[in-house]
C-alpha cells in the first residue's frame, strides 16, 4: 500500500515539472482596443497573456468572464496581459468596451477589451484559438486561452467546472520562468 502511494506521488510530482503542451500559435492581427487605439499583437511579444472572447451585452457567462479576468489581474504579475476579444463587433465599439472594462476595474495597461473587423476577430476565434466564430448567432466559448511570450497557445481553461482561475494563475507562474 504505502509502495503504491509512493509511486503515485511520484507519478503527479513528474506531471506538474512537465512544461505546458504547444497548442497553437496566435498570428499577427491588429485591432481596435477600448480606448479607441490601434492596437498591434506586436505589444504583446515578450509577455505571457491570457485571451478569452465576450461581448458587453450578454446576460449569460461573460460577466463571470470577467470577473474571473479581473481576478487573474489582481493575482498576476504586472507584465501578465490579459485580451478580451469581442464576438459582438457591430454592438461592442470602443466606446461600449470602455464603459464595460470600467464595471471590472480593469487596468488600461494590462487588461484590453479588443474590437475590430469581422474576419479578424473571426480569424483569431475560428482558425487561431478555435474556440468559435464571430458574425453570426452570438454563441461563444466560456474558455480562456493561455498564451507564452512567443505567442504558442499553451492551454485552455474553462468555467464550466468552476472558477479557473487558480489553475490559470499557477501556469501563468510556470510560464512567466520560461526561457521562451
Amino acid at each position: 500500500m504505502r509502495a503504491s502511494l509512493l509511486i503515485l506521488c511520484c507519478f503527479l510530482a513528474g506531471c506538474a515539472n512537465r512544461p505546458l503542451p504547444m497548442i497553437g500559435d496566435v498570428p499577427a492581427f491588429t485591432l481596435t482596443d477600448h480606448m479607441g487605439r490601434t492596437f498591434s499583437s506586436s505589444r504583446l511579444e515578450g509577455h505571457v497573456w491570457v485571451a478569452d472572447f465576450v461581448f458587453t451585452n450578454c446576460e449569460g457567462p461573460c460577466p463571470r468572464m470577467s470577473s474571473h479576468m479581473k481576478s487573474m489581474q489582481d493575482k498576476t504579475d504586472k507584465s501578465v496581459k490579459l485580451i478580451s476579444f469581442t464576438v459582438d463587433p457591430a454592438r461592442d465599439t470602443p466606446q461600449a468596451l470602455n464603459e464595460y472594462s470600467k464595471k471590472f476595474g480593469t487596468l488600461s495597461d494590462r487588461w484590453l477589451f479588443l474590437t475590430g473587423d469581422v474576419a479578424t476577430l473571426n480569424m483569431l476565434d475560428q482558425d487561431a484559438f478555435k474556440l468559435g466564430t464571430v458574425g453570426g448567432p452570438i454563441e461563444h466559448s466560456t474558455r480562456y486561452a493561455l498564451v507564452d511570450k512567443k505567442g504558442h497557445i499553451r492551454g485552455y481553461y474553462g468555467i464550466s467546472d468552476g472558477d479557473p482561475t487558480g489553475k490559470i494563475v499557477r501556469d501563468v507562474a510556470r510560464l512567466e520562468k520560461e526561457d521562451s
